[in-house]
């Protein structure tokens, strides 16, 4: 479980295909803390450390992984958003989020709003995810709060201290990232679904 505050920007080293999965080889800089089989959040996706060499730890992520999250699109010198797991007794700054990826969405806008950036995404709205003003998202692991929420797509604004300590800093229109919806919400929604039948 994890809270949606970014620890650290992680730099991806080398990148190696086995089969259909992909081992990502990242340099962070808490790797002489880590331990193998330990849960961190790569922009947002839940992934086991599988291995730890020199300063740079490795992950792999199988093609379910693949199929639904940026990580297909992410190359050599990229950089990821890294949380490590909550732990119980420490506050909850952002919100519960699981590491499991919802959906993708592409970055659609990017407005100064004098003071603060505001990011537009769009999403496919047949895979039955929904935002509400207000409400929380996570995007490529960062814990946001909903703004100017219509059906397949949001806003959000960053502050600049999130701009500067997370990969937003390089997000262009165009660019995919990885969203997961609000799990109270996700809940609801099925809910409401299952009304309706």
């Amino acid at each position: 479980m994890f809270t949606g505050i970014i620890e650290a920007i992680g730099i991806v080293k080398n990148i190696e295909k086995d089969k259909a999965n992909i081992k990502f080889y990242i340099e962070a800089p808490f790797v002489n803390e880590l331990k193998i089989d330990q849960s961190i959040a790569h922009d947002g996706i839940c992934l086991t450390v599988d291995g730890i060499n020199d300063g740079i730890y490795s992950i792999t992520a199988i093609e379910e992984t693949l199929l639904k999250t940026n990580l297909r699109h992410v190359k050599a010198g990229s950089s990821i958003n890294l949380e490590r797991s909550m732990i119980l007794n420490d506050r909850l700054d952002g919100h519960l989020v699981q590491g499991h990826v919802d959906q993708t969405a592409i970055c659609t806008n990017i407005n100064d709003k004098n003071g603060s950036i505001q990011f537009t995404f769009e999403y496919d709205p047949n895979k039955g995810n929904v935002t509400i003003e207000k409400g929380s998202i996570c995007v490529n692991g960062v814990s946001l709060t909903v703004i100017n929420s219509r059906n397949g797509a949001f806003s959000v604004a960053i502050i600049p201290y999130t701009l500067e300590n997370t990969n937003f800093k390089h997000l262009e229109k165009g660019m995919i990232v990885n969203l997961e919806f609000d799990v109270i919400g996700k809940y609801v929604a099925r809910y409401l679904k299952q009304l309706v039948k």
